[in-house]
């Protein structure tokens, strides 16, 4: 029998979380599916199967935006749910270790904590982490030393950026920029150019085989609306194409990363240009962005070898190993 615990990263696109009970994770899209006004339909995968093709009585949604929750009602129904699946319907009582990304209110902290609260899944003790402190544990970076680390998380809907040093975060900031801007951008190019209109699904899936896509010489295969002749069609897309539609977001992350460069303290400032820019998040292997990065900064970039779940698998390192105990902060009654 495992520790009765979970560690939980609540992602905008997807919800990652780890049961100690028997040291696995588990990782599905953080989507809802609601039917009329609050009949659940679907939620994870099977309602992100759905979206963009359910009726107009089946409303699908994302309730974690911009890494704080927006729909508290929704999110609670799902942590349930999840929840329930992993403890095979019988929930039992245990800890919960919950990422939490630095540069929010103490409002939408809190959220976090109510969170798992109210969402009856028979929490003893509430613990918050820092995302970036778990993020670095998940690279296998040891973030107790006195060494700097820079740290850049590029998620769904934001990028966090953070130098960490003895278990704390020296520095960080949060930017609304991630892989739903690549793949809005890459919506507008495609229309621009080939007079196509594509779904977020489409250009999700053009964003991540670009990369493959490239390597062989060829160019994309998409389907769309034509919007011309409005009927449904077949277009071969240029992966040039593709990855100059997203420079501009790039060089977003590129000028908060040096910002955060220019005021990291000497010292620390040393280390990052020994150890490089540790990058994670599951829009980081994006065509080009880590080249970009390195090209811009000067340093090296060190790219997680499961860049979507560093997070989650730090948590799993927090809850199982005593030495890390301080990196997590046991929050009573909600204060």
């Amino acid at each position: 029998m495992g520790i009765s615990a979970f560690g939980i990263d609540l992602g905008s696109g997807n919800i990652k979380i780890y049961n100690a009970n028997d040291d696995s994770f588990f990782m599905e899209k953080n989507m809802i599916a609601i039917e009329g006004r609050d009949t659940l339909f679907a939620y994870g995968d099977s309602a992100f199967d759905m979206y963009e093709k359910a009726p107009d009585n089946i409303h699908v949604s994302y309730p974690v935006v911009n890494g704080v929750i927006a729909d508290i009602r929704n999110m609670d129904t799902l942590v349930h749910y999840f929840i329930n699946d992993l403890s095979r319907g019988s929930i039992r009582p245990a800890d919960y270790y919950v990422a939490v990304p630095t540069a929010v209110t103490e409002v939408e902290r809190r959220a976090f904590y109510d969170l798992i609260r109210d969402s009856n899944v028979k929490a003893r003790r509430i613990y918050i982490v820092e995302k970036a402190i778990a993020d670095g544990l998940g690279m296998d970076i040891d973030v107790m030393t006195s060494q700097g680390v820079l740290v850049v998380n590029v998620g769904y809907d934001t990028t966090e950026i953070s130098l960490l040093s003895l278990g704390g975060i020296v520095l960080s900031r949060l930017i609304k920029v991630g892989g739903l801007k690549f793949d809005e951008a890459i919506k507008a190019a495609v229309r621009r150019e080939y007079s196509l209109v594509i779904g977020s699904k489409t250009s999700e899936k053009l964003k991540i085989a670009m990369r493959d896509v490239e390597e062989l010489g060829k160019n994309a295969v998409v389907y769309g609306r034509d919007i011309v002749m409005g009927l449904p069609v077949e277009k071969e897309i240029s992966t040039a194409l593709v990855y100059e539609s997203l420079i501009e977001h790039y060089e977003v992350i590129i000028d908060n990363i040096r910002q955060i460069l220019e005021r990291t303290p000497p010292e620390l400032g040393a280390d990052v240009y020994r150890n490089g820019i540790f990058l994670s998040g599951g829009a980081c292997l994006v065509g080009h962005l880590a080249e970009m990065i390195s090209r811009s900064t000067g340093l090296k970039v060190n790219i997680s070898d499961e860049p979507i779940a560093t997070v989650v698998k730090g948590l799993s390192s927090i809850i199982r190993e005593e030495r890390y105990d301080p990196l997590a902060f046991a929050v009573e009654n909600g204060k």
